[in-house]
């Protein structure tokens, strides 16, 4: 089970929700997503770190590189809970 908080606190920041859209098209190592932004590699490590907390991104490390991909069930999971609150009034 996801911690909705931690997931929710990661959404809530835009660098973040960008990365994740970065992600979509496939796993990058952490040097190509930084060079992307106008940020201090710090400060995307720092935005990474916190998708990582929240099971947003999993990392897996060749040689001397991190890389990044989506973890799509934690996503599926949210759009699942969130999706109860389509449609009508009905309990």
């Amino acid at each position: 089970m996801i911690a909705f908080p931690e997931t929710f606190k990661a959404l809530s920041d835009p660098v973040r929700r960008e990365i994740l859209v970065l992600l979509k098209g496939g796993s990058l190592p952490a040097g190509e997503i930084a060079a992307r932004f106008q940020l201090s590699s710090a400060t995307v490590s720092y935005h990474l770190s916190q998708l990582k907390k929240a099971q947003l991104v999993t990392e897996t490390k060749v040689k001397n590189y991190v890389y990044y991909q989506l973890n799509t069930s934690v996503l599926e999971e949210i759009m699942l809970w969130l999706s109860q609150f389509q449609g009508g009034n009905e309990p």
